[in-house]
């Protein structure tokens, strides 16, 4: 990773003796010139101000204005209803605003609780809040460090900064100067991150940076100001919340403009108008889409997906392009055996949870052979890493390539090895780039094993290990195998060269000499091979995966080409030093941005500029990761999908979603599961506007042909609370249509309903309204009923229109009694408690009495069985005409 858009800002390294520490009244002044060693917090909003964002939705204002207004003409009944109905949606509202306020408190867990300092000479444990500026800071394996520092003493001290900066491998530390702030991956090795873990030596180091003057405090600043926008279904809602009220608007002002060229009451005018406003605003639509994305969220929760933002689950159906980390996403994050090449063959070999271990490409009598029973020798007895044979290793005790040596022993087809009895060992420094170790067989001889660079090796090696025994090493075959360890290296692998020898005389204190040379072993962090699956599904459904690494080039192309998200014949990998701020990419070069699938080198601050890139050219995009380097990114993306097994806290915390299992086939799961949601809703949405339209014609028809008030505005209330919550709510729970994801996504830029839909609301809402309004005028004109007859005729044939509208919505609408919507059970639920209510409002007194009803007859319920079944018979005959036709298609309202 290069130096990120800001740098670091860190102290400069103080003069502080490294025996002494600072006295505790320096380090009292210093805490207080510098503060306390914490993550600062943003500034959160006022409580007043998430409650305020509740209520200045137009729908909203809408409604309180139809309520205050009712309030004023005196019907306090309609008043109170409506504000129920308003307040419930902004506490709900309220409660899903809430979430959003845990985000920062993971990097808070992150501090280290204690830090082991030098104080007046003596070795100290303090709180690491304590820790200031100059502070000699001791730390060894098993540490997670508290501060940014500077390494002045290191004992072969080796660092793991994959959750800082995606580098699978542990970073050795030596003393040096410091070079440019804000570099990570390149960074001088002399330079300690607060944060990441130290997991081999000791060492002693002074405190250069505490607090938000750290690298993780820059990162934890980018979280704090990453915006996060809001969702499509959000966008869409407002949307379309917005067309109906200004149609309604439209109708209102007509109905008004007429009614007063017609001499009517100018206050019985505008009160109609208010009923309009009451009939257009779906007052469930937002219940309805809360509890339907719950729904979701459970469904998910089953398939190890924990959803912890509503908006997400449908977003996550909208996303058309996945940025996904490296390190622990698409790999297993541990480092294990990819290649051996020996005098005797070349092969690629497999790991798998249980031995033995096997070629997947290659020669495979490679695993047979001597010389590899040698390799395997000289890698348990030149290893430092604890290992019994027979037991697997335990992957969190020493270095990750050793321990990875003793995998493949373990692993191996071969009878167990064991390192004989050590005498003597030369570590691995940066000078000899090797180590070496000497060991006594139980027959008397010495035994020499070495690993390290291969060219370093091969300095010291006369003889190669071949299947005739030891043969002269030539100069010629030493260069073909320097060629042969630098090609590895350029397919992403960390390499080794293996070298022995055996004595009969102990060979003195410089026993690096006269080698055979045995072979080399390529190290790769292993893909993870059930993300390719996983990757196909997601071209099937038109989502493209895009890498994005702080590791090298080589190692991001190679896992991007075994997992199969490129092909092996691609090579363009963007790095992140050759990636410009956003602001200063021309045209053509964002179009070879968008071709390019696997970026490495990359920084916390260009992920960022990465996601912002997508996002501007229109697409809803999702951010895998599970390190803290990818917070930033989490939070900014449309989606942030966090990993909860190998995932930082910190990660976990920023993103909109966590999977439990860490299976990116997880994500292929939520991708479908969020594109049923969104279909669902659709779906239920456009029952709602149906339904709204139908009372939209009812009242202005009436009103302006008739001269009379068919429906009153708590009567539209309750029909709408009513009709529009449980119907519609079983349709948001559907199991959806089977070939959701082999769809391309849906373009962000189409609204909720097409301009197909609102025709097909449209024709539906004419055919709701025509039994009712035929039924009206027959019960008015020739059967002479009273107005309030009428009117609860009307009001209980729209329920009933209404209620049976909801079996028009299966995938194909043309199928009535055997489908999708009548095998819901849902539907029938959602039916019975719909009845259930409006069988209330009859014989419940006091909703009797504000709904206006009147005591039934006979021919009361036949007319009111007809007004309701009329528009379900229109429909039915409409698609019968449809079906007559053959290159005609109906509307698939449920799944378009």
């Amino acid at each position: 990773m290069k130096p990120a858009s800001a740098p670091t800002a860190s102290f400069p390294p103080p003069s502080t003796d490294l025996q002494l520490g600072l006295t505790l009244a320096e380090a009292q002044r210093r805490r207080q010139l510098h503060g306390p060693n914490i993550l600062s917090g943003s500034s959160q909003e006022p409580i007043w101000l998430l409650v305020w964002r509740q209520f200045r939705s137009l729908t909203v204002l809408v409604l309180i204005a139809a309520a205050i207004f009712s309030w004023v003409m005196g019907d306090t009944a309609e008043s109170i209803a409506i504000a129920a109905v308003v307040l419930i949606n902004s506490v709900i509202g309220l409660w899903l605003e809430w979430q959003a306020r845990v985000s920062m408190a993971a990097l808070h867990q992150l501090d280290v609780p204690k830090a082991r300092v030098v104080r007046n000479g003596q070795h100290q444990t303090i709180p690491a809040p304590e820790l200031t500026i100059g502070d000699v800071l001791l730390v060894e394996a098993g540490d997670v460090l508290p501060a940014d520092a500077e390494v002045h003493e290191a004992r072969q001290l080796n660092v793991n900064e994959s959750a800082l900066t995606g580098e699978s491998l542990p970073v050795a530390k030596l003393p040096g100067a410091l070079g440019t702030p804000g570099q990570l991956a390149d960074a001088p090795t002399c330079h300690l991150y607060k944060g990441t873990a130290v997991v081999n030596g000791n060492g002693r180091a002074i405190v250069t940076g505490i607090g938000m003057n750290t690298e993780l405090g820059r990162i934890a600043q980018m979280v704090q100001t990453a915006g996060h926008t809001a969702t499509p279904l959000e966008i869409k809602i407002n949307q379309l919340a917005r067309q109906l009220i200004l149609l309604t608007l439209g109708l209102a002002l007509l109905y008004l403009l007429i009614g007063l060229l017609q001499g009517r009451d100018a206050v019985m005018m505008v009160k109609m108008a208010i009923i309009l406003a009451i009939a257009a605003i779906p007052e469930g639509l937002s219940i309805v889409a809360t509890l339907a994305l719950a729904h979701g969220m459970l469904r998910l929760a089953r398939q190890h997906v924990i959803v912890k933002k509503l908006s997400a689950v449908e977003t996550l159906g909208s996303t058309s392009v996945i940025f996904t980390d490296k390190t622990g996403t698409l790999t297993q994050n541990q480092i294990a055996v990819n290649t051996i090449w020996l005098p005797s063959g070349r092969a690629e070999v497999h790991l798998s949870e249980t031995p033995p271990l096997t070629v997947a490409t290659g020669d495979d009598a490679v695993l047979a052979s001597p010389q590899f029973k040698q390799l395997l020798r000289v890698a348990v007895s030149c290893n430092n890493a604890p290992y019994q044979p027979g037991q697997r290793p335990n992957p969190a005790l020493g270095d990750p390539l050793e321990i990875a040596l003793n995998e493949l022993a373990f692993a191996s087809p071969l009878p167990e090895q064991s390192a004989c009895p050590r005498l003597d060992e030369k570590a691995f420094n940066s000078e000899t780039r090797l180590m070496a170790t000497l060991h006594q067989e139980p027959d008397g001889q010495y035994f020499v094993a070495v690993k390290g660079a291969a060219e370093d090796v091969l300095l010291h090696c006369h003889y190669r290990w071949d299947a005739a025994g030891l043969q002269p090493l030539s100069e010629i075959e030493k260069k073909e195998w320097i060629a042969r360890a630098e090609q590895l290296a350029q397919t992403g692998l960390r390499t080794l060269g293996f070298a022995s020898a055996l004595a009969g005389t102990h060979p003195g204190t410089d026993f690096v000499h006269h080698l055979a040379w045995v072979g080399l072993i390529g190290f790769l962090d292993p893909p993870r091979l059930e993300v390719l699956p996983a990757l196909q599904a997601c071209r099937q459904a038109g989502i493209r995966v895009i890498m994005v690494t702080g590791d090298h080039p080589a190692t991001a192309r190679t896992v991007a080409a075994k997992v199969g998200l490129v092909s092996s014949a691609e090579t363009l990998v963007v790095s992140g030093p050759a990636l410009k701020p956003l602001d200063q990419l021309t045209t053509a070069e964002k179009e070879e941005l968008y071709a390019c699938t696997v970026f490495a080198r990359v920084s916390p601050a260009q992920k960022l500029d990465l996601i912002s890139l997508y996002q501007q050219r229109g697409d809803i995009v999702g951010m895998t990761g599970d390190g803290v380097n990818d917070a930033p990114a989490l939070r900014k993306a449309d989606i942030g999908i966090a990993m909860g097994l190998r995932g930082t806290q910190v990660a976990g915390e920023a993103a909109d979603m966590v999977l439990q299992d860490d299976a990116f086939a997880s994500i292929v799961a939520a991708i479908g599961q969020g594109r049923v949601i969104f279909a669902n809703i659709r779906t239920f949405i456009l029952y709602l506007t149906s339904c709204n339209l139908s009372e939209i014609l009812l009242v202005t028809g009436v009103g302006l042909l008739h001269n009379s008030v068919p429906l009153l505005p708590l009567q539209i209330l309750f029909l709408n609370m009513v009709t529009d919550v449980f119907p519609a709510l079983a349709l948001a729970v559907g199991t959806g249509h089977p070939h959701l994801m082999k769809q391309p996504p849906r373009p962000t830029q189409l609204p909720l309903l097409t301009g197909t839909d609102w025709k097909t609301g449209l024709l539906y809402a004419s055919a709701l309204v025509l039994g009712p309004v035929a039924i009206y005028y027959y019960s008015w004109e020739v059967l002479r009923l009273s107005p309030a007859v009428c009117n609860n005729i009307i009001f209980y044939g729209m329920a009933l229109g209404q209620l049976l509208h909801v079996f028009n919505f299966s995938t194909d609408p043309r199928s009535f009694f055997r489908s999708e919507i009548t095998r819901n059970p849902y539907i029938w639920l959602a039916l019975g408690i719909c009845l259930a209510l409006f069988v209330a409002s009859y014989y419940v007194p006091s909703l009797r009495r504000l709904l206006g009803v009147q005591p039934f007859t006979s021919l009361m319920a036949g007319l009111i069985v007809a007004a309701g079944l009329i528009p379900v018979l229109l429909v039915r005959l409409g698609y019968g005409l449809l079906a007559l036709i053959p290159s005609s298609t109906p509307e698939k309202s449920a799944s378009s």
